[in-house]
């Protein structure tokens, strides 16, 4: 910024702001557009929202008769449209002050929506691959105002010149950049023509593209939106309609959803992926406003839990942010967002209604979206439990068929404990479903809303015991030294040893912790530990009685029945490190590091047992 002159200023004045546009449109170029490409998209911007206000003010012209035309051939860009155009005041106005945009003019306030541009910033851009900007254009609102030649620069001057009406017959306006040696990747005639199409496929207007080797030039927006065209049969729309997703997206969808809201002007489609995505991944989504290209990763379009899906969408409400590459989060948008996920919904149960081979192939990719829905949505739960895959004790299969099986059913809290005892609970008939995967365990607790004749209750460790039959009296006085020298070598690991039967035979020992007892006894052995001190005294008056892991021997094992009569007290002991250590490694939990020290020592003590009994 330059100070004045203090002389030609006197004290207590006003003073004007001195911009420098290179600093400008270095900020701009870094810190408001993603790429210098934009400078194209800004370029066909300003020339559909002349020709917007050329039709405003020409509404008897027919469709069509005004365009825009591109041409670029390695050493220039040229834009022209047939808008409204500029006269020499409007240029004054309008192009060297920066910042106004001649969409906020009073002859058209009240036409506003109408116009893609909002900030009156645009043509800075072209900065970003040029260091001039030639502009010539002829108003149409002035028939008889003469054509006007302006040329800015990057240093912040431009000139102004008037010229003869034919060097421009007709009402409109032409820009033409030389490009920077380095900005040649963004001006090629083949880029030129891909930012072109990338950016204008779905404009009103016609756009035509020309690289000066011949023709008229070819079209960058030969056919409307596929949702804007007719089509002969309901299945031929479905068809172009999934066309258009694969070609937009790269991949055939599994089906397509119409999304249609009249309140905001929205058209478009959502594509539903035919493969799983990770948990909480969120697609971008292609959303154009006014038929011009707004972002490829708008995330706000649509809620979270939609990530089973893309979409395409143009709107006609929706506000573009200062660098119009992202939507503003605005209550339109807040109510564009929930009457999409409506159409989600509504697809959802078409399918759950009258398509069953779709359904199931929906939720053998997308179970877990489902589930984040259901959750918070009663009528995806009622529509859809029943139908949702679960990890269970019978296998993998839909919670309506486990509830015909198991009248009551019982749910783990984490993976953990659920690889710990479902051989045993299935076993022993109990039906357990695994709780420890996002979403399940909250879920399979809401099934008696859906199946009020079931019941659902979190697996407790006592409830697997009980289903364990106890051994005879006899049984049991005869293995009780043995049981006695097993609790002695496990008390380090808080773990009592009982012995009972139960299926399948071929497991010797099940191990039944769950986690929060393990945090219960970290947490009253630290409180050992800290005894006397002031966090001592704090966990001590939240210390209760820390609940014991308990190792149950099974005595159809034969491996048991021949453990339980050892007679030799260490080999006693060992046998039964070893056989806790197995049931910890079964179990599938981390392990401490005491816990595989004692697998590594017991497993060497048995092997040196087993030598010296060779010899």
């Amino acid at each position: 910024m330059t100070l004045p002159d203090a002389s030609s200023n006197p004290a207590g004045a006003d003073r004007t702001f001195q911009v420098d546009l290179r600093g400008l449109v270095d900020l701009l170029s870094h810190h408001l557009y993603s790429s210098p490409r934009v400078y194209l998209r800004e370029l066909l911007q300003n020339a559909v929202d002349a020709l917007t206000a050329r039709h405003t003010l020409e509404p008897a012209a027919p469709a069509g008769a005004f365009g825009i035309r591109l041409y670029a051939d390695g050493s220039v860009v040229r834009v022209e449209d047939d808008g409204v155009g500029l006269t020499e005041a409007d240029v004054h106005t309008f192009l060297a002050t920066i910042g106004r945009s001649s969409k906020r003019a009073e002859q058209v306030a009240e036409q506003r929506g109408d116009f893609i541009g909002q900030f009156g910033i645009g043509l800075l851009s072209c900065f970003l691959v040029a260091d001039e900007i030639h502009v010539v254009s002829r108003s149409a609102r002035t028939p008889d105002a003469p054509a006007v030649e302006w040329r800015g620069r990057g240093d912040g001057s431009y000139t102004l010149r008037t010229l003869r009406a034919s060097a421009r017959p007709r009402p409109g306006t032409t820009v033409t950049l030389t490009p920077r040696a380095d900005a040649g990747e963004w001006t090629r005639p083949t880029q030129v023509r891909a930012l072109a199409r990338h950016f204008g496929s779905l404009l009103r207007h016609p756009v035509t593209f020309s690289d000066g080797t011949g023709g008229t030039g070819t079209a960058v927006n030969p056919e409307p939106a596929p949702w804007a065209r007719t089509h002969p049969t309901p299945g031929a729309r479905s068809r172009a309609l999934a066309a258009y997703g694969e070609e937009v997206f790269g991949f055939t969808p599994l089906d397509t959803v119409e999304l249609d809201l009249p309140a905001v002007g929205l058209k478009g489609i959502a594509c539903v992926l035919p493969q799983a995505v990770p948990a909480g991944r969120r697609h971008g989504h292609r959303v154009h406003v006014k038929g011009m290209l707004l972002s490829e990763q708008a995330e706000e379009i649509l809620p979270e839990w939609a990530f089973f899906v893309r979409c395409v969408v143009d709107a006609e409400s929706l506000r573009p942010t200062a660098s119009r590459e992202s939507l503003y989060e605005d209550d339109t948008l807040a109510a564009v967002r929930d009457a999409l996920a409506e159409r989600l919904r509504a697809w959802i149960a078409r399918a759950a209604a009258g398509d069953p081979d779709l359904l199931a192939r929906f939720l053998h990719a997308h179970h877990l979206a489902v589930k984040s829905l259901a959750v918070h949505d009663d009528e995806i739960l009622r529509m859809l439990l029943p139908w949702l895959p679960f990890e269970t004790t019978d296998g993998h299969t839909t919670l309506d068929a486990f509830a015909r099986a198991h009248r009551t059913v019982l749910v783990t809290a984490n993976v953990e404990e659920f690889r710990q005892v479902a051989a045993i609970a299935s076993a022993a008939g109990l039906g357990v479903v695994n709780g420890g995967y996002t979403y399940d365990r909250e879920l399979v607790h809401r099934l008696p809303e859906i199946r009020p004749e079931t019941s659902v209750a979190d697996l407790d460790p006592a409830t697997l015991t009980a289903h364990l039959d106890p051994v005879d009296r006899e049984t049991e006085l005869a293995a009780a030294a043995y049981l006695a020298r097993a609790r002695e070598a496990l008390a380090v690991f808080d773990c009592d040893v009982a012995l009972r039967t139960f299926q399948p035979a071929s497991a010797p020992a099940l191990l039944v912790d769950s986690r929060e007892a393990r945090h219960e006894r970290t947490r009253s052995q630290l409180a050992r530990e800290q005894e006397g001190g002031l966090w001592g005294d704090i966990l001590g008056a939240l210390r209760q009685e820390a609940p014991r892991a308990q190792l149950i021997l099974n005595q159809l094992n034969p491996l048991v029945r021949t453990a339980v009569a050892i007679d030799e007290p260490e080999l006693a002991r060992t046998s039964a490190e070893a056989l806790y250590g197995q049931a910890a490694l079964l179990s599938r939990r981390p392990l401490r590091p005491a816990e595989s020290s004692l697998i590594n020592r017991s497993f060497l003590d048995l092997l040196a047992h087993a030598l010296r009994k060779d010899h």
